[in-house]
């Protein structure tokens, strides 16, 4: 979920910021699909010209994290009104829908819940040795 309020997003995607923050833990906690949501539209007055900033913002930096745009599904919403949540939102009459690549294909929406619903569970590979990523070490003793 990243705020689409003016100042807000350019603190969530600042250097420290915890939108850039949360993306890089994903990815290294090994989460491959990815749904951005672009809440709060209503106090951009569900402008289309914001919501595309920050598509095309968000989209160069998970790309460097190592997430394929293509693949991301961006949906605007405003959860206070429900706007793109369960149904098509009648204040955004400019947005066409989401599409997202995958290894199943193409896969189209326009509801965060269709986005949600369009997340392919990943394989479990349970036949494999059990592997845990390392944060840190720490010396008991």
């Amino acid at each position: 979920i990243i705020a689409g309020g003016i100042g807000e997003f350019e603190a969530g995607i600042s250097k420290d910021g915890q939108t850039r923050e949360h993306a890089l833990l994903a990815f290294t906690l090994g989460v491959r699909q990815l749904i951005v949501a672009v809440n709060k539209m209503d106090t951009t007055k569900w402008s289309e010209d914001r919501f595309h900033e920050i598509v095309k913002e968000t989209s160069n930096f998970i790309k460097k994290v190592g997430y394929n745009p293509k693949a991301v599904a961006f949906v605007p919403i405003s959860g206070w009104h429900g706007d793109n949540m369960l149904e098509q939102s009648p204040n955004m009459t400019w947005y066409k829908g989401w599409t997202k690549e995958s290894k199943s294909g193409v896969t189209k929406g326009f509801t965060l819940l269709e986005a949600i619903d369009a997340i392919e569970p990943p394989v479990r590979p349970s036949d494999k040795p059990l592997r845990l990523p390392l944060q840190d070490v720490y010396k008991i003793g």
